[in-house]
Parts: structure tokens; C-alpha cells; sequence
């Protein structure tokens, strides 16, 4: 197997261990800081990491049976993989634990969480250079979804302080992940295909490059709604 290949596919599983892990401990220092009984923080800690493996597993297991990457049936073979992160995310951002939770999050940890943006346009890439994925995918193409990695760092440094700054920059960055989610969606081997240059837009469907999809993209809207919240909170 090529060695670019095998490096594409760790990297998209480094970058889930490793961001979700960091996650995991700014949300656990959230929910400590909070006046919560005991029982109950240790109860949605638990249950965070928890809820995130077994995903992972699911996922796994969709994929290699072969059932995501059966184009023949789309868009049910991807749909509810993809949407069902999102629906979660927003049924549970407007409820009262999350509102306590976000009290006691840290907005500059929030923004430079972001920064695993751009590795995942760096794999991307090298998906591209293997012909393995469509050019318009990538940075050299309609993909601009880098800059928000790009400029997370910058954001958390100098503009923290700015409260209409900082929604701005989150909105701006949902724009760009809502832009890559579209041209994905029309580069797939599907009746919706508006992209006919190959390859088709096939590897995200296959393990473990689906984990894009259904937990990197996730992660990237989930902190800004997160970030989106805690702004709006703010006086």
C-alpha cells in the first residue's frame, strides 16, 4: 500500500484522538468550574467521552461494511451520518447544561482548537496529489476552508476583546465549512453530481477518511456554536 496513502489515513484518525482529546479537557475543566453536584459532572464527562467512541466505532463499522460507500443508495448511505452530528449539536446547545457549561469554557481555547483546520486541508491535499480526490476538494481548488485554521491563532491573540470581532470571525468560518460541505455533497458519484471531473468524490466514504465528515466537520461547527454561544452570552 503506498506509504502517502497509509500516512493520509492516520492522519485522519491522529487528528480525532488528538482534538477531541483536547476538547475533552476544556470541556472537563468547564464542568468541574461549575456548581453542579459531583454525581452529575462526573455523569456528563463520562458520558461525552463515551458518546464519542462509541460513534467512532459506529462509523467504523458503517464503512467497512461497505454500506456508506455504496453510492447506489444516496443519499441514505451518507445522510444520516452527516446530519445526525448536526441535529444533535443544535438540540443540545440551547439546552441549560450547556448554557453552564459554556459559562466556564475558555473562547481562546475554543478558536485555537480550530487550527486542526488546516491539517485536515493538508491531508486533503494529499488525497488530491494521489488522485484519490477532486481538485475542487482542496486549497489549489474551491476548498478555502484553510483560512480559518490559518487564522485561529491569529483570532485567539488579538481579537478576544472584540465581541462583534469575534462573531464575525465564527460566522466567516462557518461560511467556509458550509462551502467545502457543498462542493463535497456535489462532487459525489451521485444523481446530485454537479462536478464531473474525476475521481469522484468517493474516499471520504470509506474508512477511515469518513471520519471527516462525521466528526471532523462536526468538531469544526460544534466550536463555533459553541463560540457563537458563549459570545452572545457575553454583555
Amino acid at each position: 500500500m503506498d506509504i502517502l496513502y497509509l500516512i493520509s489515513g492516520a492522519g485522519f484518525i491522529a487528528l480525532v484522538i488528538v482534538f477531541y482529546f483536547l476538547l475533552y479537557k476544556n470541556l472537563v475543566r468547564a464542568i468541574h468550574a461549575t456548581n453542579w453536584p459531583e454525581q452529575k459532572k462526573k455523569k456528563i464527562s463520562t458520558g461525552f467521552i463515551l458518546t464519542i467512541v462509541t460513534w467512532c466505532i459506529l462509523i467504523a463499522g458503517i464503512s467497512l461494511s461497505g454500506f456508506s460507500s455504496n453510492f447506489d443508495r444516496f443519499p441514505l448511505n451518507m445522510g444520516p451520518w452527516v446530519m445526525l452530528p448536526l441535529l444533535v449539536s443544535l438540540t443540545l446547545l440551547f439546552t441549560k447544561t450547556t448554557k453552564d457549561i459554556v459559562e466556564q469554557l475558555s473562547l481562546k481555547a475554543l478558536t485555537q482548537l480550530q487550527v486542526f483546520r488546516v491539517f485536515v486541508e493538508i491531508l486533503l491535499w494529499l488525497l488530491f496529489i494521489q488522485n484519490l480526490l477532486p481538485i475542487q476538494m482542496t486549497f489549489e481548488g474551491m476548498n478555502w476552508d484553510i483560512l480559518t485554521g490559518i487564522t485561529a491563532l491569529l483570532a485567539a491573540r488579538f481579537f478576544l476583546n472584540s465581541k462583534r470581532g469575534m462573531i464575525t470571525w465564527n460566522i466567516l468560518g462557518l461560511v467556509l465549512l458550509l462551502n467545502i460541505v457543498v462542493i463535497s455533497i456535489l462532487s459525489f458519484p451521485s444523481p446530485w453530481r454537479v462536478f464531473h471531473n474525476e475521481p469522484a468524490n468517493r474516499i471520504i466514504a470509506y474508512f477511515p477518511f469518513i471520519y471527516l465528515p462525521t466528526l471532523l466537520v462536526p468538531l469544526a461547527y460544534g466550536l463555533h456554536f459553541l463560540s457563537l454561544r458563549k459570545l452572545v452570552m457575553k454583555p
